[in-house]
């Protein structure tokens, strides 16, 4: 990919930050923006577009059944997340709800940053119409390996649901074909840090250039 792609406009250059579920993402991105980088973090977008009697959510209960609903009224995780990892057609399904809204959302905070560039963590950017719109793409790798160990420790009650959802992302080989930019966070965290702080370096240099 060229170094720069055309930005349009005077929006702020925009670097997707992506990578396979437990690669790291939320340490890198907390490593950006202790570096003074606005994030935008899609994850927790995703969260507000849910929230309790928000459209999106009226518009899961109706798809899904109350059974996904949490007697506080607020998305149960858990359920939904055995559902769509079961099923390839209720995921679909799911991100047809959701994804236009947090792609909305994230673009307009992304374009309100008052700074050279913004990172815009997306961990499905492969799969997502959003890897369009991004200057520069950068990709966490780590090996699935790393991935199963993470996720148990972290999400997952057995191996067996763990690979599902990492079978359910795009493989490494995808991600990484989209790639500008590429950390490999196999667990050297002072070694992420560096190239965090490279490739600030380098994505300011880019961001005055497409100004």
């Amino acid at each position: 990919m060229n170094d720069a792609k055309a930005s349009g406009g005077n929006r702020v250059f925009r670097v997707g930050l992506t990578g396979g579920i437990a690669s790291g993402k939320s340490t890198v991105a907390d490593y950006f923006a202790e570096l003074g980088v606005p994030v935008v973090d899609t994850d927790l977008i995703a969260r507000e577009v849910v929230s309790i009697n928000s459209p999106a959510l009226e518009e899961i209960r109706t798809a899904f059944g109350p059974d996904v609903i949490s007697a506080d009224g607020t998305l149960d995780r858990a359920a939904m997340r055995k559902i769509v990892f079961a099923d390839d057609g209720k995921r679909r399904l799911l991100e047809s709800i959701l994804h236009p809204r947090i792609r909305e959302l994230a673009f307009r905070r992304a374009d309100q940053a008052s700074a050279p560039y913004v990172i815009i963590v997306v961990p499905l950017l492969f799969e997502s119409p959003m890897r369009n719109a991004m200057d520069r793409i950068l990709v966490l790798d780590c090996s699935v390996e790393t991935q199963l160990k993470r996720l148990l420790a972290r999400d997952c009650e057995t191996e067996e649901q763990a690979n599902k959802i990492i079978a359910a992302q795009a493989t490494r080989d995808e991600r990484l074909s989209i790639a500008d930019d590429v950390i490999t966070n196999d667990g050297d965290l002072e070694a992420t840090r560096r190239e965090v702080g490279r490739l600030h370096r380098r994505y300011l240099a880019l961001a005055l250039r497409s100004s």
